[in-house]
């Protein structure tokens, strides 16, 4: 997949670190960013003093437009002096159709950014994750705090367990994975199954995979009984990795929201970029 449009999506306290993070993912592919600012709207008042506070909410909810106006300005200077071709929107959304609109805009973007500026505002953050994954056919990449990310990597970890997930995440990244240096695929406590991981866990994805040109290893890695993402996370910690490419939500968004999940998991603390697509 050729990446000519990035939407990057911040909220109303974005840094101006998070916006030329931004524009360094979009200048190593040379796309066009498209900046979405987004604040969550004042839930209205209820119960029996709705009538007297409403004007305190409407005035909330104006100042919150206003700062977004005033987030354009700032934002649109930041980016100017970037070198790279862009654009700023703003979206006042409702809470409870957030994530239907980000995804309804992500749908008109290659990818969708998630940087560490998303991470100071969770329910955004869980908007925006939601809404791309769910609602615009496109992958999300994940940019850790503090981890650079770029669309040329070098050496990439394919987190592999032969769902359709995985699959949609390594033919959405396959363009990257052609161009790396090395690609491994990891598997963690594989077992061999028939209709699942084949007789020899790996090997049907890494002939496909080299089959388009692709420099691959599998990597069967046992978990000791630690976690999947830690197992993940550390064997991309061990090989110097530019990038995860991984599924998400394997299981409802509603268990991984209560028992948790590798995809929650990882969101909260992957050790380097990680590209998710549904």
């Amino acid at each position: 997949m050729t990446y000519k449009t990035i939407l990057a999506v911040v909220g109303v306290d974005h840094s101006v670190e998070h916006l030329r993070a931004a524009a360094q993912v979009c200048a190593s592919a040379n796309a066009h960013l498209c900046l979405l600012i987004v604040k969550l709207a004042a839930a209205p008042p209820i119960g029996d003093f709705a009538a007297a506070i409403s004007i305190d909410w409407l005035n909330e909810r104006q100042r919150d437009v206003d700062k977004l106006e005033s987030c354009v300005a700032r934002a649109t200077d930041v980016l100017a002096k970037e070198g790279i071709s862009f654009s700023v929107e703003t979206k006042y959304a409702e809470a409870a159709w957030a994530d239907d609109e980000i995804g309804e805009r992500a749908r008109y973007a290659d990818l969708t950014l998630v940087g560490d500026g998303l991470m100071l505002d969770p329910e955004l953050l869980s908007r925006t994750v939601d809404g791309a994954l769910f609602s615009s056919a496109h992958p999300v990449l994940i940019i850790p705090k503090g981890k650079p990310a770029r669309l040329d990597p070098k050496t990439v970890v394919l987190a592999w367990n032969s769902t359709l997930e995985a699959a949609r995440a390594a033919r959405e990244a396959l363009d990257m994975l052609i161009g790396a240096e090395i690609v491994y695929v990891t598997m963690v406590d594989p077992r061999s199954a028939y209709g699942r991981n084949g007789e020899e866990p790996g090997a049907d994805i890494a002939g496909h995979l080299a089959r388009h040109g692709v420099s691959v290893t599998v990597e069967r890695l046992p978990s000791g009984g630690r976690r999947v993402d830690d197992v993940i996370n550390r064997f991309a910690s061990d090989v110097a990795a530019d990038l995860i490419v991984m599924g998400a939500y394997g299981h409802s968004r509603m268990r991984e929201r209560v028992f948790g999940g590798v995809t929650r998991s990882m969101l909260e603390s992957a050790s380097v970029p990680v590209l998710m697509a549904h």
